[in-house]
């Protein structure tokens, strides 16, 4: 029987309801991270006049990140990250490029804290990502018991060099010794956090200085081994560093602004190019 004419109106009424509501439904976005409404924002379903009367930094960075509030030792492992990350000198090639863009914009702090950031990769402040990643491989068999420590590092050092490419987390151009290592490596087994990752990253120095050449490990290699002992995924190796780095290119920034000169630095620069020459 054929539709009457309110009934068919109602019908296309209800279909194109439908349709938009399918299409809002499709072109939002999701989140599980923070809730902002007329009366309330909350991370993680946690209301931030709790957090910020409540909480540290440290603590809603872990938030936000992991879904949950930190227990008390992952809260100091992962503010002692955080302090170890936050700058490294003026030299360093994020504070470098910061303190560069600061000299030459005097109008943008944003633009000359971004071009620090920027800079991060896996050469410079990423490698704990990679390093994680590494452990990540590892980790499985040495907790089934099918390789231990030794064997899976003497693994990864093979893999390595069949490759030819260098394994992150070891090597400092600066230090002979990182010191920040054991500080993260002592907290870890202070509060019982230590596990497959701070086992497999000594266990793959040691493998580095017999196989290769000593090579002692560096932030990226214990940041590494701490945050996955803690359950983060390797992504995390590199995001945390750019977020505690981000407070120590800030510092820079003002420095470069209040206590320098626009245009001040000057690279030493050497011409190797043609010499001298006429246009025909």
């Amino acid at each position: 029987m054929e539709p009457t004419k309110e009934q068919a109106k109602e019908q296309a009424s209800a279909d194109s309801s439908w349709r938009t509501n399918e299409a809002s439904a499709n072109s939002s976005w999701r989140t599980s991270i923070v809730q902002a409404d007329e009366a309330s924002i909350r991370y993680r379903g946690y209301d931030i006049v709790a957090l910020m009367r409540q909480a540290s930094f440290t603590e809603v960075i872990f938030l936000l990140h992991r879904g949950r509030m930190p227990s008390v030792g992952e809260r100091a492992l992962l503010d002692a990250i955080l302090v170890a990350c936050a700058d490294h000198g003026s030299g360093a090639p994020s504070c470098a490029a910061a303190r560069l863009a600061a000299s030459g914009n005097r109008q943008s702090e944003s633009a000359a804290v971004a071009a620090g950031i920027l800079t991060i990769g896996n050469e410079h402040g990423g490698a704990g990502a990679l390093t994680m990643a590494l452990i990540e491989h590892a980790a499985p068999k040495m907790r089934s018991g099918e390789l231990t420590a030794q064997a899976a590092a003497e693994a990864a050092v093979a893999d390595a060099q069949q490759r030819k490419v260098r394994l992150p987390g070891l090597g400092h151009r600066v230090h002979h010794k990182d010191p920040r290592v054991e500080v993260l490596f002592s907290l870890a087994a202070q509060h019982q956090l230590a596990g497959v990752g701070i086992e497999f990253m000594r266990a793959l120095e040691a493998a580095v200085a017999t196989q290769i050449k000593p090579l002692p490990m560096n932030i990226d290699g214990a940041l590494a081994a701490v945050l996955f002992d803690m359950g983060f995924p390797p992504q995390a190796g590199r995001l945390l560093f750019l977020v505690a780095r981000v407070a120590g290119l800030t510092a820079e920034v003002a420095e470069e602004y209040t206590r320098e000169r626009p245009m001040r630095i000057r690279i030493p620069v050497t011409y190797d190019g043609e010499p001298p020459r006429e246009l025909n």
